[in-house]
């Protein structure tokens, strides 16, 4: 199989995966279109890919990663879906089509977003994750640090406040560490943890830092491409970041710098990652991200 047909059959099972606990739902009708419209909309599953890659580098089984990688693209959505209220980035579109406040409003909006985040650990404490009940609490933990004050929440909160003025690189490092690059590094470790084959703590060591290195690669990607492309190839507003005047690393560094910043965290990445046996998936992702435009 090639790594494209692998990248293509690793998605169904997660779009699968995803559309059948959406579906378990018990609630009110209007929530779970909500929630499954935003959810269930074409995302590229970027974090749950790589938490399935980092896993298949240790023989991790594909129904755990699969799991694990759906939470972190839950914990994902429901951020997706505060990031467009009028209060936070104030977006009318989300991949193309419109953003949930737009569609459903935004009391159902915000409800949707929660309902999303709580049922992202309520997936990882029940029986479709099959580890040890202390492998499923440090993966729950991790989770959980990721995705607030100390991660994305606490990351979006330096974002708001951001200004383009911004000169210091080291506080933009902060920033989308926390507001992007934590999720990404918990389900990479995550993905590491619920494996068969671990054999030493250097490892964990190893992928903790990969993955805040493509955490940061991916923010810079997504700053030079908010900065070059066409609202239409974004499928939400371009250049938005510069009208809310937040600092980003193209207003920083510049495009050119950004780009080549972009290119020695690349080489970085790819050096590590070729030191581990079955990392040809995960390398086939990283291509991805550098490469993407949109």
């Amino acid at each position: 199989m090639s790594l494209e047909q692998l990248h293509s059959k690793l998605t169904s099972r997660i779009e699968i995966f995803l559309e059948s606990v959406l579906s378990e739902v018990v609630c009110v009708a209007k929530l779970q279109d909500a929630m499954k419209y935003s959810t269930l909309s074409g995302g590229k599953r970027i974090r749950p890919l790589l938490t399935i890659a980092t896993g298949n580098m240790f023989s991790g089984a594909i129904d755990n990663l699969v799991c694990i990688g759906s939470a972190i693209e839950l914990i994902h959505c429901y951020s997706l879906i505060h990031d467009d209220l009028p209060a936070m980035d104030n977006d009318d579109f989300r991949r193309g089509k419109l953003s949930c406040h737009k569609k459903f409003g935004e009391a159902i909006a915000i409800l949707a977003g929660d309902a999303l985040q709580s049922m992202a650990f309520s997936l990882l404490s029940s029986d479709h994750l099959k580890v040890s009940e202390r492998v499923k609490l440090e993966i729950i933990h991790l989770l959980a640090n990721a995705s607030g004050v100390s991660g994305m929440v606490g990351g979006q909160v330096l974002d708001i406040s951001s200004s383009a003025d911004c000169t210091l690189e080291s506080d933009l490092h902060k920033l989308h560490g926390l507001k992007t690059g934590k999720l990404i590094e918990a389900g990479m470790l995550a993905g590491y943890l619920c494996s068969e084959n671990i054999t030493s703590n250097d490892d964990y060591s190893e992928i903790q830092f990969v993955s805040s290195r493509i955490g940061l690669l991916f923010q810079i990607i997504d700053d030079i491409i908010d900065f070059t492309s066409s609202t239409e190839i974004l499928g939400k507003t371009s250049g938005k970041d510069g009208a809310l005047q937040r600092a980003t690393y193209v207003t920083l560094l510049g495009v050119n710098e950004a780009r080549k910043f972009a290119g020695l965290l690349y080489e970085e990445i790819v050096i590590k990652l070729n030191k581990f046996k079955n990392s040809s998936f995960l390398l086939y992702l990283i291509n991805l991200i550098y490469s993407r435009n949109n």
